[in-house]
């Protein structure tokens, strides 16, 4: 299994991230071909505000996603959604 994780640091305006991300980010993501699953949760404690977690079968999955248009859709979107984000990526291991 591949995780792509998105660490989204608190934005300003809590609301209208919240109302862009949930109306507009989320349909874009799902609609990113060959994804897996997709999980999001808001940490308690503070920061992060919020982790999104994106599940491919294995790397060359992701890869295939992430060279589709709907792929790159979603990467300009979350430039706009009104906060700074970190991104990871790698191999799942199941212990």
């Amino acid at each position: 299994m591949y995780r792509l994780t998105v660490v989204y640091d608190e934005p300003a305006d809590k609301e209208a991230f919240d109302r862009r991300y949930t109306d507009e980010h989320v349909p874009l993501v799902k609609a990113v071909p060959g994804l897996g699953s997709f999980q999001l949760s808001h940490p308690q404690g503070g920061t992060p505000y919020l982790v999104a977690e994106l599940l491919w079968p294995n790397e060359d999955a992701y890869k295939t996603s992430a060279a589709t248009p709907e792929m790159a859709e979603t990467r300009k979107h979350a430039q706009g959604c009104g906060t700074t984000f970190t991104v990871y990526s790698g191999d799942v291991a199941v212990v």
